[in-house]
């Protein structure tokens, strides 16, 4: 079980923005979109919780309460982190933040996941 989380922990993954991160509704505006943003960082989260399962065990997404600030273009790189702030219920609290090339921060807030089994969702992981 993931309640071995240190409160603290912090990772970090990189990403390049992608046409297909862009949104579709805005032609020509090759620009990271908002669900693209917090897509990464609920992968982010993920990755920081994986080594903390048990067997047979994931993750969901439940809450996602973040700012989107600045845009970043195509091609450009950016950084996602995450920040374990401590369990509420059966709630995993994370700050997550997008970064710039520049380091400056595009994004942010918290985003909460709980650990199921992969059983009751009906998958076999690995």
């Amino acid at each position: 079980m993931a309640s071995a989380i240190p409160t603290g922990l912090t990772h970090e993954m990189m990403a390049t923005v992608t046409e297909d991160m862009s949104p579709p509704h805005l032609k020509g505006a090759a620009v990271l979109s908002t669900p693209a943003m917090i897509s990464l960082m609920e992968q982010c989260a993920l990755q920081a919780m994986l080594p903390y399962l048990d067997p047979g065990e994931t993750t969901v997404g439940t809450e996602v309460c973040v700012t989107h600030d600045a845009a970043l273009r195509v091609g450009q790189q950016v950084t996602i982190r995450a920040r374990f702030q401590g369990v509420e219920g059966r709630r995993y609290v994370w700050e997550v933040e997008a970064l710039g090339p520049d380091g400056r921060r595009i994004g942010g807030g918290t985003h909460k996941r709980a650990v199921v089994s992969l059983a009751r969702l009906g998958g076999q992981g690995g």
